[in-house]
């Protein structure tokens, strides 16, 4: 089970007070809260929210997913329509109490499961009450019109987009505060893309909540304010569907890259490294985002063949002889045919096969040379080689970032592409790395003075296991 520090338990605490500060005024005799309204709302949100979820943020409090380190906003994902619509049509207090049913009923995924509804239900119930309180402010209600009359467009949309404004800001504020007390994380990072990433989808959330107060407060009434939930509906549950997928096919990775793991004990990790060595390069080069997931997979699965070659000859601790040579020359083969079927890899399977190829034609298995060589392919290359200059093995010690970069710019041109040797520089420089020892045992401190001839050249790749 999860321990949650203390820090977070206050932080859980603390918004669970401001939420019942919120919601309470509501229930008092004289408040005149429209209960039918509310009812309705507190209902409708749960059930909109069926289709979202999935395992999509990541967090303390929330479920983990991502591929790369991106962090998302805590919890779960929302149908917020119906909770924006909320905040457009009913006091502050009313209109945080309809957030309460779903948030409790929400699917948790992770112990501990109280403390998470708890912290959701307060989430969602200060950040429709401080967004109602804005649209409150602004007279939101007023330019929504009432039965026959008609909305008072377009002035409408700026207190509307105030309030789906306010509701954004208030929940990605406590999103980081939730990663800064139960992940322990800096403040910097804790909120870092947190609102930059929540903007696009509140702003089309909060349209859809605009049209369904609007309809709601005509003369149709609430089932007209179900058709404009349609649309949205339909879209969160592609949405949901897409990311099951990207789930499953995470999962596939992790499966092979353990399975890797597990017969090559000597090069465990190696894998992710070289996944997030490639990412840095093809993020240099400019690359886009579908295009740096698909140089991850092909980092992370380009060794994916070892697990068609003996386990002796991965294990080996002294040099391979010639015939050994020949069969660990076979692995990028050997990825090859077994991720050919896996249609969401794409180009990753070229670079798979590729990887090993060497600018001057030298390489295997195919002997290309330059710009034959798939770009994918060359990227890996560098970051392979880089992760195994700087990681310990058995065989050899772990070099400084710096003599491992000197050698790949020594070989650039020959062996590797000197763009990608170029454009893994700027990234090291800005992002620096972090070394990992990759054997079982702990590392071996390099001793001062050492000689650099005493470590292998990127060459020592092609011996393996590396």
């Amino acid at each position: 089970m999860m321990v949650v520090p203390r820090t977070a338990r206050v932080f859980i605490g603390c918004a669970l007070l401001a939420a019942a500060a919120v919601t309470l005024p509501a229930l008092r005799p004289a408040a005149g809260t429209p209960w039918p309204t509310v009812l309705l709302l507190a209902a409708l949100y749960p059930l909109c929210e069926l289709p979202a979820r999935c395992r999509l943020t990541g967090g303390a409090l929330g479920g983990r997913a991502g591929h790369d380190g991106g962090a998302a906003p805590l919890g779960p994902v929302s149908f917020y329509p119906v909770l924006i619509a909320a905040a457009l049509l009913l006091p502050p207090s009313a209109a945080a109490l309809t957030a309460l049913p779903g948030a409790v009923l929400t699917r948790v995924d992770q112990p501990p499961a109280a403390l998470r509804r708890a912290w959701r239900a307060a989430q969602l119930a200060l950040a429709v009450g401080a967004a109602a309180a804005v649209g409150r402010t602004l007279r939101c209600d007023e330019s929504l019109g009432l039965g026959p009359q008609t909305p008072d467009f377009p002035y409408v949309l700026l207190p509307a987009g105030a309030t789906a404004l306010t509701f954004c800001l208030v929940l990605t504020a406590l999103d980081g505060g939730i990663r800064a007390t139960a992940e322990q994380q800096p403040p910097r990072t804790a909120w870092h893309g947190l609102l930059g990433r929540a903007l696009a989808p509140h702003a089309v959330h909060g349209l859809a909540g605009l049209m369904m107060a609007v309809l709601w407060r005509s003369g149709y009434g609430p089932p007209a304010a179900l058709f404009a939930l349609l649309p949205m509906y339909l879209s969160s549950w592609g949405f949901a569907q897409y990311h099951r997928e990207r789930a499953a096919h995470q999962a596939t990775i992790r499966a092979l890259v353990h399975a890797v793991d597990i017969k090559d004990r000597y090069t465990r990790g190696h894998s992710e490294r070289v996944g997030r060595a490639s990412v840095l390069i093809a993020h240099e080069l400019g690359m886009d985002e579908p295009r740096l997931e698909v140089v991850r997979f092909a980092g992370i699965l380009h060794d994916i063949g070892k697990l068609g070659v003996p386990t002796r000859v991965l294990r080996k601790d002294g040099p391979l002889t010639p015939e050994e040579r020949r069969i660990i020359e076979l692995h990028p083969e050997y990825g090859h045919e077994m991720v050919r079927g896996i249609g969401f890899l794409g180009e990753a399977r070229t670079a798979i096969l590729h990887h090993h190829e060497r600018m001057d034609g030298s390489g295997y298995p195919y002997g290309l040379k330059g710009h034959e060589i798939p770009e994918y392919a060359r990227v890996v290359a560098v970051a392979d080689a880089f992760d195994a200059m700087t990681s310990t093995r058995c065989y050899s010690r772990a070099r400084p970032v710096g003599t491992a970069l000197a050698e790949l710019e020594r070989c650039a041109g020959t062996q590797f592409d000197p763009r990608m040797v170029e454009a893994l520089a700027r990234a090291l420089h800005r992002h620096g790395w972090q070394t990992e020892v990759t054997a079982d045992e702990p590392a071996v401190p390099t001793p001062r003075g050492t000689p650099q001839a005493q470590t292998p050249a990127p060459e020592a790749a092609l011996q393996e296991p590396a």
